[in-house]
């Protein structure tokens, strides 16, 4: 039977950073919480680090590139992937199926459970066999927002802003050139309601694009 370690592709000499890694805040204030402030920053930098060296591209390509690499959806792909739900060690208060930013955080908080335990090395060796990191050329720019920008720029005088305000079931953006409303969308948080609705726009006022 597959064990945990052997899921990760690594063993622990400290087997409670682990422990902790996996753990809820619903279940015990010894959470994740810690170790995933920590994996959020080694992940940027070794992603980061990765693209640099196997990369001429400029800092816009390399930026758009790293925050895929790095996004919530990315990272609940390779929780997912790890088939890690099980191994979650939670409170009677979480119940269902886990959300994407906890799977996402659990994965950044594994990164720094194995930098704690042996190398900034290790770590990479992990990044590099779970993360696609070699076909970073064939990552698309969805960077809705960016896009619109420059597009908006690029075609009119104009000022543009978002809106954005809580909703029930999430939040609801709606874009604006001066005083003009362009596009609304929804989105489970603040940043892909605006994604959502940057998206749209382009449709709306750049059907080429």
């Amino acid at each position: 039977m597959q064990t945990l370690e052997d899921k990760i592709g690594y063993k622990f000499a400290d087997k409670t950073l682990l422990t902790r890694a996996l753990t809820h805040s619903s279940k015990s204030a010894k959470n994740y919480e810690r170790l995933e402030f920590l994996g959020d920053s080694i992940l940027d930098f070794l992603v980061g680090e990765y693209l640099f060296r196997n990369s001429d591209k400029d800092e816009g390509f390399l930026t758009v590139v790293r925050s895929h690499f790095v996004s919530e959806n990315y990272l609940c792909s390779i929780f997912d992937k790890l088939d890690l739900s099980e191994n979650v060690i939670r409170g009677k208060s979480l119940t269902g199926q886990l959300s994407k930013a906890v799977k996402a955080d659990i994965i950044e908080a594994i990164i720094a459970a194995i930098y704690l335990d042996s190398s900034l090395q290790t770590v990479n060796d992990f990044i590099e066999k779970n993360f696609d990191l070699k076909n970073f050329n064939d990552i698309k720019n969805t960077n809705f927002k960016s896009k619109l920008q420059e597009l908006v720029q690029a075609g009119f005088k104009c000022a543009i802003k978002y809106d954005t305000v809580k909703i029930e079931n999430g939040f609801l953006a709606s874009f604006y050139m001066d005083e003009d409303l362009i596009a609304s969308a929804e989105g489970v948080d603040k940043i892909s309601a605006e994604q959502n609705c940057a998206e749209k726009a382009i449709k709306i006022l750049f059907k080429d694009n």
